[in-house]
């Protein structure tokens, strides 16, 4: 986006600002694809690319689940899947999507209310994946995992993108600031019996350049500001508005990490 280098007067300000929430207000949000932000925020990319070590890793298995796909496109992206792959989604429109993009391929996409059980039988799959989950169920992981399966998966790390959070919400608990820490979810894939073989975090800045992309964002991304709506935060939205124009970019900073575990081989009983 390029900005003006003199401000804009107040009227030429506020119609800047109507058109942009209106936009941002009714474009669809279905789907796990943000194109639409191009141009309008960035996002520093975690350095291990998760896209790609998935698809590497799709290449050279026989079964597979993507475990809370969105619409697909993060599977879909795999230039190989596995002759069995399966992916599961608890939102509707979503489903509708993954199926369309997914099936072709010859994937099938589950309907799940993405709490515990997951609908598949024990030892099913030799990897399982996830990007951004909103909980990861690791006692259903390990049992859905075949003996020497691996989980492999980017999730959100603690804080992320709380200065926007934050903006809107107003400071947050101490118990909110710790939540989603990579060496709970290390503990916790322990605890299911998965040995994790890989574990790392980073921090991303991220870079809103008008108020278009907070709106679009939050009405995406529904977990991080519970119940936002335009019209719910008019003062807040034109505030933000006004910082963005005067002062450049509002910056926030994700956080993300990447766990791989693999469920251990079962050992053989000798007979007697």
């Amino acid at each position: 986006m390029t900005r003006s280098s003199a401000p804009l007067g107040p009227s030429a300000s506020d119609a800047r600002f109507d058109a942009l929430v209106a936009e941002a207000d009714a474009v669809s949000v279905e789907g796990w694809d943000f194109s639409w932000l191009d141009g309008r925020a960035t996002e520093q990319r975690p350095s291990w690319g998760y896209a790609r070590a998935m698809a590497g890793r799709m290449a050279r298995a026989e079964a597979a689940l993507d475990i809370q796909t969105g619409g697909g496109e993060v599977l879909a992206s795999a230039p190989v899947l596995p002759p069995l792959t399966a992916a599961t989604e608890s939102w509707l429109p979503n489903v509708a999507r993954a199926t369309a993009l997914l099936r072709p391929r010859g994937a099938v996409v589950v309907a799940d209310s993405d709490e515990p059980p997951l609908p598949f039988a024990d030892d099913t799959f030799d990897l399982v994946v996830s990007r951004h989950p909103v909980t990861a169920w690791w006692d259903e992981i390990a049992r859905v995992l075949a003996p020497g399966g691996t989980y492999f998966s980017q999730q959100v790390g603690p804080e992320s993108v709380f200065e926007l959070v934050e903006y809107f919400l107003g400071p947050r608990t101490a118990e909110e600031r710790g939540a989603r820490d990579p060496q709970r979810a290390r503990e916790d894939a322990e605890a299911a019996g998965l040995e994790v073989t890989d574990l790392r975090a980073e921090r991303l800045r991220v870079e809103f350049l008008d108020i278009g992309s907070v709106v679009y964002f939050l009405r995406k991304v529904i977990w991080m500001a519970p119940g936002f709506t335009v019209d719910g935060h008019l003062p807040q939205l034109r505030s933000l508005h006004r910082q963005i124009e005067e002062e450049g970019p509002f910056v926030a900073h994700s956080a993300r990490f990447l766990i791989e575990a693999r469920k251990p081989q079962r050992t053989s009983t000798a007979l007697r």
